[in-house]
């Protein structure tokens, strides 16, 4: 007998409730709407994050952002800004936000298992004055992203723990690491396109 994928596909926040429980008051409890000293700190040591986003018509996106620790930086107790990078120019999160300003992000720091979550509405900015007022080294697009944060918290260590993330005696050997540019180009000629 065929296994039916969809038998067993749970449809209601009670069946979630039935299935997993209640969080603790604490969980519940522990998200604040404005960046404190203890978030700017995260922020200051935070070399990498990643921000989701979805267009109009619900499409979701995940993109990294990487820099030197506390590219982020703080604008006041409700703002966050950072820079956009030249890249590869598909431009997929600036165009989500264009369309849905709403984003989430979760930020590392290097070594430490907790993350930080902020979720919040963000704009793109051109503002020249504004931009060069927070001196970040190296080329930009001349555009920042300002994220008004409606919510932030800590994410609990759970999911690095599992993957042990930055325990590099499990990480496996660089011979067996997926080939990307074979990937890419595999990709490419199935849309048709020469990777020449």
């Amino acid at each position: 007998m065929e296994l039916q994928w969809k038998d067993g596909i749970v449809t209601s926040k009670d069946q979630l409730v039935e299935m997993v429980g209640v969080p603790h008051k604490t969980v519940v409890h522990k998200n604040i709407s404005f960046i404190d000293a203890h978030i700017e700190n995260y922020l200051a040591m935070s070399s990498l994050f990643f921000i989701s986003s979805s267009s109009a018509d619900g499409r979701a996106d995940v993109s990294p952002r990487g820099d030197e620790p506390g590219f982020v930086k703080v604008m006041d107790e409700k703002k966050l800004i950072f820079p956009d990078r030249p890249g590869n120019r598909r431009l997929d999160s600036l165009n989500n936000i264009l369309e849905n300003p709403q984003v989430g992000m979760i930020f590392i720091i290097p070594g430490l298992n907790d993350v930080l979550r902020i979720n919040g509405k963000a704009w793109i900015t051109r503002n020249e004055e504004l931009l060069n007022e927070y001196q970040w080294k190296g080329k930009t697009t001349r555009m920042g992203v300002i994220v008004e944060v409606e919510e932030c918290f800590i994410h609990c260590p759970r999911a690095f723990n599992k993957a042990d993330l930055w325990k590099s005696e499990t990480w496996p050997p660089k011979e067996q690491l997926p080939n990307l540019i074979e990937m890419w180009k595999a990709h490419v000629a199935l849309n048709g396109i020469s990777a020449d």
